[in-house]
């Protein structure tokens, strides 16, 4: 436990430090919160705990503490999974409390800048990873450790092996009657899961929406939690731009990971996640039968930001035949959580092992994740486990005609 003596500075909401206490004060150390935090059940530590965490940015936001490297580590470890908010009976915001804290501390000095600035940016990445795997860098790029650091590694690591399936046939009819949607891309959906947006415009249109599509950009997430708050609200900026020019009511991403950014980017936009949005409209579709099982795997954000994985599971017990089997709630996050994969990689393998420690008795044909993020990185711990988004089962099995 960390124990302080009473903040010397005071305390106002309109600074960075005052927006931290303020936060802080929410939390009544009941820990009750400590068994649903995976790095608190990782390392057994208080400091590693969202209530070690709570204190440690009490102590520098009064000064009391100084943010050297000791410091800083366990509030960088942290994988803003957000299961403490859920389980909170005080009401903690403790997402925001982190970003803040992370605002004040600044990004790492370690932290892979170049690779993150390269996988924000779509079109770039797109040509540079097509040229990976062209010379196949992933077989030999431990050989130059020179060349390719610990990130670098981990990033090449998370190249999918295998092709992804997709929705081949053309979009369905539509009749517009049902309103405007425009779909968010993002960085790396917009790269490595486009198979997910098209089946969104797939199933989208056959329940009768038009669809337009947001160019491929960066919401910002990744630097809003790594304290790069510049550069964060460079990509704000241009989101809310993009959005400006789109004639539709509801802003979708099919990516839970965006979703609490784009809220924070766009507050007067109705932004909300794909599956979720479909969900209420579901019975304008119909889905052929299919005779697999697949285990479905639901994100720290599907659950804590979009709070639907219900609707999510709904969705898919629509398709006649599907055996679903939903991982189990903890051991929580997988390990991806942003950068931390990248910034952390061994860390983020041991939380990923648990994981697939949980998936091997289900026997499944394929997993289903919605983040592309968490799908790419335990596909990179298990290179015979066949990935795909929810999204793209659903529209592959949409039965033909039936749509509005």
């Amino acid at each position: 436990m960390i124990f302080m003596s009473d903040d010397p500075r005071p305390r106002s909401k309109e600074d960075p430090a005052g927006r931290i206490a303020v936060l802080a004060d929410q939390c009544v150390l009941c820990g009750l919160c400590q068994p649903h935090c995976p790095t608190y059940v990782l390392d057994a530590n208080e400091a590693e705990s969202p209530r070690g965490r709570i204190r440690l940015a009490q102590a520098l936001a009064s000064g009391e503490l100084t943010a050297d490297a000791t410091i800083r580590l366990p509030l960088d470890h942290c994988l803003s999974c957000l299961n403490c908010e859920s389980v909170c009976p005080s009401g903690v915001c403790f997402g925001e409390l982190l970003i803040q804290t992370r605002a004040l501390l600044g990004p790492r000095p370690d932290r892979p800048t170049a690779l993150l600035g390269l996988l924000t940016r779509p079109r770039l990445a797109r040509s540079l990873l097509a040229l990976a795997r062209g010379l196949r860098i992933r077989r030999w790029a431990h050989r130059l450790p020179w060349l390719f650091g610990n990130a670098e590694r981990a990033a090449l690591a998370l190249l999918p092996t295998r092709g992804t399936l997709r929705t081949a046939r053309a979009l369905p009819p539509f009749s517009g009657a049902m309103g405007r949607v425009a779909l968010f891309q993002g960085c790396v959906s917009g790269l490595a899961d486009s198979a997910a947006l098209d089946a969104a415009r797939h199933l989208l249109r056959a329940a009768g929406f038009r669809v337009h599509t947001l160019p491929p950009v960066c919401c910002g997430a990744i630097d809003l939690h790594d304290g790069a708050t510049a550069s964060a609200a460079a990509a704000a900026g241009r989101v809310a731009r993009d959005w400006a020019d789109q004639p539709a009511d509801t802003l979708l991403c099919i990516t839970p990971g965006c979703l609490g950014t784009l809220r924070r980017d766009l507050p007067d936009v109705i932004v909300e996640d794909a599956m979720g949005f479909l969900g209420r409209h579901v019975e304008r579709l119909q889905f052929r039968p299919l005779d697999e099982r697949v285990a479905l795997h639901m994100p720290c954000t599907q659950n804590n930001v979009a709070r639907n994985g219900a609707v999510v599971r709904a969705l898919l017990d629509r398709v006649p035949g599907l055996d679903v089997r939903e991982l189990p709630a903890t051991p929580g996050c997988c390990g991806a959580a942003g950068s931390h994969g990248l910034t952390f990689p061994e860390r983020a393998e041991r939380l990923r092992d648990r994981v697939l420690g949980h998936l091997a008795p289900l026997s499944p044909d394929r997993l289903l994740s919605s983040n592309i993020g968490c799908r790419l990185h335990l596909a990179a711990g298990d290179h015979a486990l066949a990935t795909e988004h929810p999204l793209t089962l659903l529209a592959r099995q949409l039965q033909p005609g039936t749509h509005h």
